[in-house]
């Protein structure tokens, strides 16, 4: 009986051999679940990885080999940023191999936007005159030195 079982699941197996794939015997890549979070809620975090959402929310990410980070946008604030760091345990015979990240939650404390004060230019006013200057005839007024260049406006007058 335990032949006619085994040759049958041998004869199942071969029969779907061009569709089977090896792929089924890879383990899917571990991913790890962020917190991501903002004091005012509602900004729009977007991990370096690729997945975002808006906060407070958690995203789901491919377990990375290094650290990456967290980007945190809110209208009328300052953006901020957060470096994640990636923990990898290995495991050994009790316990399984895990990821986490550190910090979890992500927690962003958003800064609001300083306003830019536009600059206020004073009003074009014409310089007086010094009193000195104002108090003298106008130079056509009064008598030319003895010049050794000719007047160029003297017939015109």
């Amino acid at each position: 009986m335990r032949r006619v079982i085994a040759i049958a699941l041998a004869g199942a197996s071969l029969g779907g051999c061009s569709s089977m794939s090896w792929d089924m015997f890879k383990s899917a890549p571990p991913t790890v679940q962020v917190r991501l979070e903002s004091n005012p809620p509602g900004a729009d975090a977007s991990t370096s990885l690729g997945p975002g959402c808006k906060t407070p929310c958690s995203v789901s990410v491919p377990a990375p080999d290094a650290p990456f980070t967290v980007a945190f946008a809110l209208p009328k604030y300052q953006p901020a940023s957060v470096p994640v760091n990636v923990i990898k345990n290995p495991g050994d015979f009790t316990t399984p191999a895990s990821v986490t990240t550190d910090p979890n939650p992500v927690f962003a404390e958003l800064q609001p936007a300083v306003p830019t004060k536009p600059v206020k230019k004073k009003p074009h006013r014409p310089r007086a005159k010094p009193a000195a200057a104002a108090a003298q005839p106008p130079a056509e007024a009064t008598p030319v030195a003895a010049s050794p260049f000719p007047d160029p406006g003297a017939g015109k007058r």
